[in-house]
């Protein structure tokens, strides 16, 4: 049978798509023979994308169209270079762009690990913004363009609702909840902050200024209160920045390099080239092996792969396959469960959750916290012996939510009619047409009071408090990491550099013995890769504008929402 052109066109593309993987294979693996040239006194340029993944993307899709670099590449560029006796010093050019703060941290972390080597590590910023100011006062020093302000302002974040657009067009959110703070389905069904909402907003961004203030005054040396003043009067000029001791010089790209204390025709070598650089070469790895198992994205049933409105998504079957060959690998000492999710559907969470017990009873499990570890994020967490974040990771929302959208009024101003034909009582529980009966909402409530319940038990047995302690600190509020550390949510502020630390001596491996990371799943095959993740929604979820991904990212949980099953999912995360 002749294919239709749209057939062939899609053909084409996934063809096409893995020759230019199997290229890129062959090419990494030829590079990784034979390793970069470093000259002695070169100077690492590190500059930050706009966006850090947990993990490069190991669809052909995302190899073709997504960046390499995350958060991991960055950190083990920096522990490289502090060892490598070639490399004399690092210039750090930060995002312009804003992003949550656990990535940062973890990265900020780094950067003062870095200067125990006692080489020179200085900051480039090309446009001043406070999130790239916090990241740059972990530096020796800081450098601005000329032309560029200081926009240190302060912590602000926003909250988006569409309750007021639903009405106008006729689409009804008929949501229900479990715990006063979880405020995901809010966006649908608000137009303003519920009095528990502000109170959570209010407190995160309060935390998060302090940390802002905190990271300042340690690394500039200065008074928080005198640090507080200053973010009054901001933003700054970039000589009334220089005259207050917030930066140390103005000057542009090609004059940075000469006021180091390095040799005076010392090379740069970027990131791009020195990531290809082999540990083994400056001393670093070997030893025993941790497994490093991937949590990132919306935690759903089924394959993990690309969402359709953007990010990844972690599907329980991937998931569960990938720890539990961690669990079953003899060579594998304990497994860090890396956690960057905002959660997802409340019945996939669980199924993960019974993997990590039954591999806690195995091995040692530790859980680091990236940007995001809330909701269902967390509720895998809860049974791993330790539980390690950042002061800014997001975490918590312990709670549940679930509902519909009903179309109807939407419908019927465009002349749609929809009629049902059904065979039992509640067989239109999840009709897109109608609002729930009373009868449904009881039913709903109840699968949500369950859930929420279970919650509750799972956090009580796997970090040894009562019922009643969770609940106090539940209801879905939202923490981070720093106030959920004093709410005994979680164990250890740091990254995952404090997780190693914690899965070795879980495993009774000597502290300053050198591991190795081996991150699971596993890099697919390309015929896993063609079988599995070229998809019409996968290259939607790529190919689309960055701007089109962030509108259909609004609607995010309608994917989730259909299946009318609980949801643990934190509230969309506000740019800070």
């Amino acid at each position: 049978m002749a294919l239709s052109r749209g057939a062939r066109l899609i053909l084409t593309f996934v063809l096409a798509a893995a020759l230019v993987s199997m290229l890129g294979l062959a090419a990494a693996l030829l590079v990784a023979g034979r390793g970069p040239t470093v000259e002695r006194d070169s100077v690492l340029w590190l500059r930050l994308p706009p966006a850090l993944a947990e993990r490069s993307p190991d669809d052909l899709v995302g190899q073709f169209f997504g960046g390499r670099e995350t958060v991991g590449s960055i950190v083990a560029a920096l522990r490289k270079a502090k060892a490598d006796e070639r490399i004399a010093a690092v210039v750090l050019v930060p995002s312009v762009q804003p992003g949550l703060w656990g990535k940062v941290q973890e990265i900020r972390d780094a950067v003062l690990d870095f200067r125990e080597s006692d080489k020179p590590i200085v900051a480039y910023l090309e446009f001043g913004q406070g999130q790239a100011y916090y990241l740059a006062t972990a530096c020796d020093e800081i450098f601005l363009t000329p032309s560029s302000p200081l926009n240190l302002v302060g912590v602000a974040s926003y909250e988006l609702f569409l309750r007021g657009a639903f009405d106008k067009v006729g689409i009804e959110a008929d949501m229900l909840a479990a715990g006063d703070y979880k405020t995901a389905s809010n966006l649908y069904t608000e137009t303003t902050f519920t009095p528990e909402h502000r109170e959570m907003a209010a407190s995160l961004n309060r935390d998060f200024f302090e940390q802002l203030v905190d990271g300042i005054a340690d690394g500039r040396e200065m008074d928080p209160a005198v640090v507080r003043a200053i973010i009054d009067e901001g933003p700054f000029l970039p000589q009334d920045a220089l005259r207050r001791g917030l930066i140390d010089a103005v000057v542009y790209e090609d004059q940075l390099l000469d006021g180091l204390p390095i040799p005076r025709n010392a090379g740069v070598v970027d990131f791009a080239r020195y990531r290809q650089v082999r540990p083994a070469g400056v001393g670093i790895g070997g030893g025993p092996s941790l497994g490093v198992v991937f949590t990132e994205g919306t935690i759903n049933f089924g394959a993990s792969g690309a969402a359709v409105t953007g990010g990844r998504t972690v599907g329980s079957e991937t998931w569960i396959r990938a720890l539990r060959e961690a669990r079953d690998d003899p060579g594998i000492a304990a497994i860090i469960l890396r956690i960057d999710s905002p959660g997802g559907v409340a019945v996939a969470a669980d199924i993960m959750w019974r993997e990590v017990v039954l591999a806690r009873a195995r091995k040692p499990v530790i859980a680091s916290m990236s940007d995001l570890a809330a909701s269902g994020g967390y509720y895998i967490a809860a049974p791993a012996h330790a539980i390690v974040a950042q002061p800014g990771t997001l975490t918590g929302s312990i709670g549940a939510f679930g509902g519909k959208f009903v179309l109807g009024g939407a419908l019927d101003r465009f002349g749609v009619n929809v009629e049902a034909v059904s065979d039992g009582a509640q067989a239109d529980l999840f009709s897109p047409a109608t609002p729930f009966s009373d009868g449904a909402r009881l039913a709903l409530q109840r699968q949500l009071d369950a859930t929420y319940e279970r919650f509750l038990q799972i956090v009580a047995e796997g970090r040894g408090m009562t019922r009643d302690e969770v609940h106090a600190v539940a209801q879905g509020r939202v923490w981070t990491g720093r106030q959920a550390k004093a709410r005994g949510l979680v164990d250890e502020l740091g990254g995952l550099r404090r997780a190693v630390e914690l899965a070795k001596e879980q495993a009774g491996i000597d502290p300053e013995r050198e591991v190795t990371l081996v991150p699971f799943p596993r890099r697919r095959s390309v015929w896993e890769q063609l079988q599995q993740s070229v998809s019409l929604a996968s290259a939607a979820a790529w190919l689309t504008s960055p701007a089109v991904r962030e509108a259909a990212a609004l609607l995010g949980p309608t994917e989730l929402l259909v299946s009318g099953a609980p949801l643990l999912l934190l509230p969309r995360p506000a740019a800070r």
